[in-house]
């Protein structure tokens, strides 16, 4: 069985204080907690605080992004290794705000993953359509799309740092949530297709997240589809109580 992982997407809220505040909660409450894997992602300004308040707990810490690039002229960028070097060991790639707000294309998207794997990383990709394209009947053909082309070039071997994020743009931050049969026809569908890119067992390794207004109120419905692994945590994670809600939750 896939073991469960909750990753908490901080994108750009708390302050100084704040962050170490609820990373302090989490690590209290999470001392010893095995039940699923746990990251948080603050961000990029705080993460090495985060890192050091977290170290020798069993919290993984990421970025919300990564530059495609190892270095060079690229101003406001964060290269991969430079997130190694202050302790992250994972990060986001491809995230709806990032593609929708940002105008990351798959190309682009493709190229983080690469250098993210490169330098050690593990990777969250990303991938969900918008309200117009699930109502165009679109919505496979886009996931299909975003999957295959983040994933150009990974080889077999590194999925294993490679969870996928099914997030539908549609629902983030907007209140609503797909119902557990609209995420499991969409993971069902990426996991059929992960088998056609890289093999039935690598299908069956990988973990797909739900993302997408994920709060402790629906958390446990949408985790208790068989192919929903975890979950991808907005707004929700920005409260130590309603994260760890979702995060304890018993589903064995």
């Amino acid at each position: 069985m896939r073991r469960p992982y909750i990753a908490g997407n901080w994108k750009m809220n708390l302050d100084r204080r704040r962050s170490l505040e609820l990373v302090s909660a989490l690590r209290d409450r999470l001392t010893g907690f095995d039940r699923a894997d746990v990251a948080v992602c603050p961000p990029a300004v705080y993460l090495e605080e985060v890192v050091r308040a977290l170290s020798g707990s069993n919290v993984k810490v990421g970025a919300q992004n990564v530059c495609d690039r190892d270095e060079g002229a690229f101003t406001g960028e964060v290269s991969a290794a430079m997130l190694r070097d202050v302790g992250a060991t994972l990060t986001i790639v491809g995230h709806s705000e990032r593609r929708h707000v940002y105008g990351e294309t798959d190309a682009l998207v493709n190229a983080k993953v690469e250098r993210a794997l490169a330098c050690g990383l593990e990777v969250i990709l990303c991938v969900g359509e918008t309200l117009e394209e699930r109502r165009a009947g679109q919505t496979e053909a886009v996931v299909d799309r975003q999957l295959t082309e983040g994933l150009k070039h990974v080889l077999a071997a590194d999925m294993a740092r490679v969870t996928i994020a099914y997030e539908p743009v549609w629902a983030i931050g907007t209140g609503e949530t797909a119902t557990p049969g609209q995420a499991g026809e969409v993971h069902d569908f990426l996991r059929r297709r992960l088998a056609d890119l890289h093999g039935a067992e690598v299908a069956v390794d990988t973990r797909i997240q739900y993302g997408g207004s994920v709060k402790p109120g629906n958390a446990s419905e949408l985790m208790a589809v068989p192919d929903v692994d975890g979950a991808l945590v907005g707004g929700a994670s920005l409260d130590a109580d309603s994260f760890l809600r979702i995060v304890e939750f018993d589903r064995s």
